[in-house]
């Protein structure tokens, strides 16, 4: 069975269709934690939980507990748990996943030979990789760009793309702009024949209008949704094409080089601190003369 509705970014082809569109029509009606104006005034819990479907949970970590409020994916197999991020948040207070103690909890490294070793990459950024989660196969994808060693997964069991700081509604901060296109080809062309039903990334930054909150901030008011589209991932490699190399605005999301930023405004202010100074000097020269 097929079936298509553009207008909440279901984009789906399962024999069980109904059960997944299903779980994308309950995702988009999530009113996710917003944080607060005040989080000392207002009880925050560390953690929001989803249940998309009985083995798919989303968790989104309380804006109030860190102004990244990451969104956390837990996968469940028969015989193991994929949990896709851990989190910005290391005090248990805070962060109730760091109270758990399990056996055979294997972490992966941040080291990209050892990332590609403990995925079994052989084609590093080219290969694709799998973890069997048992009866649930994750597809693991390259996705350097945001940083050397990023990844992508793609769940079989529910078509959902994990895509972390690779795409999402916010900034999306841009280590290797030239990587980064790669990567967004290297995953429109995997996703070419497979459903789709939702790319889902590691964080809100922005509104529903697409304007973005202020970097810091512990309240997101009328967020924009947190699921994107297969046309969203489409347009991704076009918008680097036209990127000017700082930063530039699209309808779901922002392209930005933090570093060239950075770089920029300090040659800004050494120009207007240069000028001001010249400024002065001059003005101390014109006083001498009038006084002279």
């Amino acid at each position: 069975m097929e079936s298509s509705d553009r207008s909440s970014g279901v984009d789906v082809s399962f024999d069980d269709n109904a059960r997944v569109v299903r779980a994308s029509a309950w995702i988009a009606d999530v009113h996710w934690n917003e944080g607060a104006p005040d989080c000392k005034l207002t009880q925050q819990d560390p953690l929001q939980v989803h249940t998309y479907e009985p083995q798919t949970f989303i968790l989104r970590q309380s804006p109030c507990a860190n102004f990244e409020a990451n969104f956390l994916y837990l996968l469940v197999g028969s015989d193991k748990v994929l949990l896709i991020d851990t989190g910005a948040v290391a005090d248990l207070k805070e962060m109730p996943l760091a109270k758990a103690s399990l056996p055979s909890v294997q972490v992966v490294p941040i080291d990209l030979d050892k990332v590609r070793a403990f995925f079994g990459f052989t084609n590093w950024p080219n290969g694709i990789a799998h973890v069997d989660l048992g009866g649930r196969t994750v597809d693991v994808i390259p996705t350097p760009g945001h940083n050397p060693t990023h990844v992508a997964f793609y769940d079989n069991r529910t078509a959902i793309l994990f895509s972390g700081d690779f795409l999402m509604p916010g900034r999306l901060l841009i280590d290797d702009a030239a990587a980064y296109r790669e990567s967004a080809l290297r995953v429109a062309d995997f996703l070419k024949t497979r459903p789709l039903t939702h790319i889902l990334g590691g964080h809100i930054e922005l509104n529903a209008a697409g304007h973005p909150y202020r970097f810091g901030s512990h309240y997101h008011p009328n967020e924009h949704r947190l699921e994107l589209a297969r046309e969203d991932l489409a347009a991704l490699p076009a918008a680097f094409e036209s990127f000017n190399g700082f930063y530039a605005r699209h309808p779901n999301y922002i392209l930005t080089n933090p570093i060239r930023n950075l770089i920029a405004l300090a040659i800004i202010a050494v120009a207007v601190l240069i000028f001001i100074v010249w400024g002065v000097r001059r003005l101390l020269r014109r006083r001498r003369r009038q006084h002279g």
